[in-house]
């Protein structure tokens, strides 16, 4: 895996672990705010995997997976929840097309989920 777009309203937290632990290991990350700020690193961007806070989320989850497909087909999609999600909306993110991790996200769970990246 050489980059990961991350995705979190609360960047800072994510830039402290996440991010750091990425650099660590050799993977590259891109940060965005939102959504909006996502796309468009995506379309200036070549990433190896998206992460998405789940509270970043405006459009349903089928919605916001064809919108990151269309924008980067076959990038896998991966969203960080919760721990107290409930198994409904974890079931309904995956059955969208995302990849469900449970917060703090670590990076061997971003690797295991884009396995072959």
């Amino acid at each position: 895996m050489n980059r990961v777009l991350v995705i979190d309203q609360d960047s800072t937290t994510t830039t402290r672990t996440l991010g750091l632990a990425c650099l660590q290991r050799g993977i590259g990350v891109a940060l965005a705010d939102n959504v909006c700020e996502g796309v468009r690193v995506l379309l200036e961007t070549v990433v190896d995997l998206v992460l998405v806070d789940v509270a970043a989320l405006r459009l349903t989850p089928r919605e916001m997976a064809t919108v990151f497909a269309r924008i980067a087909p076959g990038v896998p999609l991966a969203v960080a929840v919760r721990p107290e999600t409930p198994l409904d909306s974890r079931v309904a993110l995956e059955l969208a097309g995302f990849r469900v991790l449970t917060k703090p996200v670590t990076v061997e769970e971003l690797v295991e989920k884009a396995p072959g990246v």
